[in-house]
């Protein structure tokens, strides 16, 4: 086997790293037990999770200069942030409690760790579509499949950890193994052979410009309504599930198994989106695609939530049962296949520069999803047709965005 090829120095390592730091969403797999064992209400400790979110954007759209000229520091950075704050975590969970404890999980959950998430999220991406350079759709799929992945993949093991050793050491022993794993994807992750970055003359990509550009911003915005409204459904499915099959004799099952068949989907979205759009004259027909399909489900699924909040029959449960998944489909697919998108607009000379600013909705939508529901709610008494209102107006403004806005521009260009 060769040791430089795409498989090896592309496709694992960037799985290593995505599969690792995609384990930010089994967030409400621990979350009660945090905040049971800090002595914290879960609504206070649920900022961790959304800091992670912010800061993940953030740093992903600072960071590209960086991930840019040399991959091999910024994928180092990010196994040393990542794993350092899993493990910082576990510290303040066990020898600290009350607010001390929930400030320290805020810095090593929330920032130490959501800057290991963005530049790691970043790192392998622009690597891959160029080892993949006919199939940039599927490469880039590969990898952000990696993170939607991790959820489904991790999820029992934490469980099962919790349970038998502690939250705590689940933190300690994770950390060690993600550590291993971005490690080895750190020394794989390599460019091709004769890849030479061009040279940013007197800095001239500006950030704050690309917000002047018609395209970059109608990508941006219908990026982070996708992420937006995701957020604010997903974070939020066992409750939905919980109204949708009250009383039935199937509902410990339905609750228990559905969130593993969405994260699934979620996953195959990642994949399945992305190398379609390879197929397509244009990769925007992709959005348009996932905003239809979401506009849909989420108007057949608000009738009989609109009734009577949940009709608890086993029709309704099918329905809900398909919004979950083609939400969680569309919402990973969103993300793969959001480089290539950009690389078809503006080139691959910045792609990681732009992308990594575009990833700044991320961070946005990671603060104003989840909790628009939770506010949605507060003011409702738990009803939640209002939040499926409030996300089908936000999809259909997405879908005017997507054929207005993101015009087809230049060809793609390696």
């Amino acid at each position: 086997m060769k040791l430089n090829n795409k498989w090896l120095r592309a496709a694992i390592p960037a799985l290593l790293i995505h599969c690792s730091i995609g384990t930010v969403y089994c967030w409400s797999t621990f979350k009660e037990a945090i905040a049971n064992k800090i002595g914290m209400s879960t609504f206070s400790v649920g900022w961790a999770f959304s800091l992670a979110i912010f800061f993940l954007g953030m740093s992903a759209a600072f960071a590209g200069k960086m991930v840019e000229k040399n991959i091999h520091k910024s994928s180092l950075i990010s196994c040393i942030c990542f794993t350092l704050g899993m493990i910082g975590t576990g510290l303040f969970i066990q020898f600290t409690s009350g607010i001390i404890a929930l400030i320290g999980i805020f810095l090593c959950y929330g920032c130490i760790m959501g800057i290991g998430l963005g530049i790691g999220y970043l790192t392998p991406v622009k690597t891959l579509m160029l080892w993949f350079s006919e199939q940039k759709g599927l490469a880039t799929g590969i990898s952000i499949m990696g993170f939607g992945l991790a959820k489904a993949i991790a999820t029992p093991i934490m469980e099962a950890i919790q349970n038998n050793i502690g939250i705590a050491e689940m933190f300690y022993i994770l950390g060690a193994v993600y550590f291993v794993m971005m490690f080895i994807g750190h020394l794989l992750l390599k460019k091709p052979e004769g890849w030479v970055e061009p040279e940013d003359v007197k800095n001239e990509f500006k950030p704050l410009s690309m917000f002047k550009n018609k395209t970059f911003l109608g990508i941006w915005l219908m990026f982070f309504i996708n992420i937006h409204c995701g957020l604010a459904l997903i974070t939020y499915e066992k409750q939905i599930l919980g109204v949708t099959f009250a009383g039935m004799a199937v509902a410990g099952a339905m609750i228990s198994i559905i969130p593993s068949i969405t994260a699934a989907f979620n996953a195959l979205g990642r994949i399945g989106y992305s190398t379609i759009s390879d197929k397509l004259k244009d990769r925007n027909t992709i959005y348009k695609i996932i905003f239809a399909s979401s506009i849909v489900v989420t108007l057949i699924a608000l009738i009989p939530f609109s009734i009577s909040n949940g009709s608890n029959s086993i029709v309704f449960g099918i329905i809900v049962i398909a919004l979950l998944i083609i939400v969680n489909a569309g919402y990973g697919g969103g993300f793969s296949t959001l480089p290539a998108l950009l690389s078809s607009r503006f080139g691959m000379d910045k792609i990681s520069k732009i992308h990594g600013l575009s990833l700044s909705a991320w961070a946005v939508a990671g603060i104003t999803g989840n909790n628009m529901s939770e506010l949605i709610l507060s003011l409702t008494n738990r009803t939640y047709d209002y939040i499926l209102i409030v996300t089908l107006v936000l999809y259909i403004v997405a879908m005017a965005i997507s054929l207005t806005m993101v015009k087809k521009g230049q060809e793609e260009k390696t």
